[in-house]
């Protein structure tokens, strides 16, 4: 029993220094002082490699090439199979 409320000791502290710890962030943003900033702000454009259109092209080609690849199989080959049974007669009785 002293186990179980040591640990549930130990919840509400590390609980209530949590709380603290937000209270103070908290209380660090509010800014009631009346000074003025300047802030300059500058943008860069930068474009992403798939947003070029080449891009798109290039890998519609490719994605073209291993299709068809693929779907071709090996059709160069001459090879021709043929099935032989062989029938066992010497089973049979006359």
């Amino acid at each position: 029993m002293k186990k179980l409320m040591a640990t549930h000791g130990l919840k509400s502290f590390f609980t209530f220094l949590t709380i603290c710890f937000l209270q103070i962030d908290s209380w660090a943003q509010d800014s009631t002082s009346s000074s003025s900033t300047s802030t300059k702000t500058t943008t860069t454009t930068t474009s992403t490699w798939f947003t070029e259109p080449w891009v798109w092209v290039v890998g519609g080609i490719v994605l073209l090439i291993i299709i068809v690849a693929l779907t071709r199989g090996n059709s160069s080959s001459t090879t021709e199979r043929t099935t032989v049974v062989r029938e066992n007669n010497s089973d049979r009785v006359v």
